[in-house]
């Protein structure tokens, strides 16, 4: 399970991307980047956080060699008071609409926005399995305007996995799942990736149904609730899994878009 903390303090609200995540103080005296489930995109993005984000971490505990980083996540309990701290209505507003349990990201201090032509740089081989894992989640939103991606310490950190499983806002149906995904044409590092084609045969069992059914089962059930028509949570997960899990089977379409991509 996730651990849940509970946030004591509003710092500052990151006003990168569309869903203005908050930044937080914890009771364990942690600073976290909160997604904030009264935001825009709403509880469906929290829950492509945790999946999505997992599976990645899941597939660089495999392979800890390609050093896929992703910052610790965590469950944000927070109070709809602490809102009172920010002086923009709109934006209290959202947090006020938060109340309750959250994704929160560790705050990763002073780390710079991954430029393509900066000092710090993925290996060929973790950029193709960045890209990979990006065309496997469906993730619309890794590209070089906004790359979702971090410089800290030397090394490349993925961020804000809330736009992968793109799908899952008109609704998972695991019989369309397969199909190429011609949006991995505009990733950021397919410029730096090594052969898609080889790291497919290298990690895809690492991200496999087992991998996927680990991750959906770190999701809240509150939220998996709130995302189907009869709240019922085991039936909305079971959807999520079955839903990735046949598009991991189908790869080949979307491992040879990638591939033509990068060849291109």
């Amino acid at each position: 399970m996730l651990r849940t903390v509970q946030a004591t303090r509003y710092v500052a609200p990151l006003r990168e991307g569309g869903s203005v995540p908050a930044l937080v103080e914890a009771d364990d005296e942690g600073l976290y980047v909160v997604k904030l489930r009264g935001a825009a995109q709403g509880i469906k993005a929290l829950i492509a956080e945790v999946l999505a984000g997992e599976l990645i971490r899941a597939v660089g505990d495999v392979h800890p060699d390609l050093g896929l980083l992703v910052p610790d996540v965590v469950l944000v309990d927070l109070p709809a008071a602490l809102s009172v701290a920010e002086p923009d209505p709109e934006i209290q507003d959202h947090i006020a609409a938060s109340a309750g349990i959250n994704a929160g990201l560790d705050h990763l201090p002073r780390a710079l926005p991954y430029a393509p032509d900066g000092r710090t740089q993925p290996a060929a081989d973790t950029a193709a399995a960045i890209v990979w894992l990006d065309a496997l989640l469906e993730n619309v939103d890794r590209t070089p305007r906004n790359p979702n991606l971090l410089a800290w310490h030397g090394r490349v950190w993925l961020i804000d996995q809330g736009a992968s499983l793109y799908r899952h806002h008109a609704g998972l149906d695991p019989a369309r799942a397969t199909g190429p995904f011609v949006a991995i044409r505009d990733h950021v590092l397919l410029p730096r990736a090594s052969s898609i084609t080889d790291v497919d045969r290298r990690i895809a069992d690492a991200a496999g149904p087992a991998a996927i059914a680990g991750a959906a089962a770190l999701v809240p059930d509150a939220w998996m609730a709130l995302v189907d028509p009869d709240g019922d949570a085991a039936r909305a997960r079971a959807l999520y899994v079955a839903d990735l899990s046949a598009r991991h089977a189908g790869r080949t379409a979307f491992v040879e878009e990638a591939e033509r991509a990068r060849t291109a």
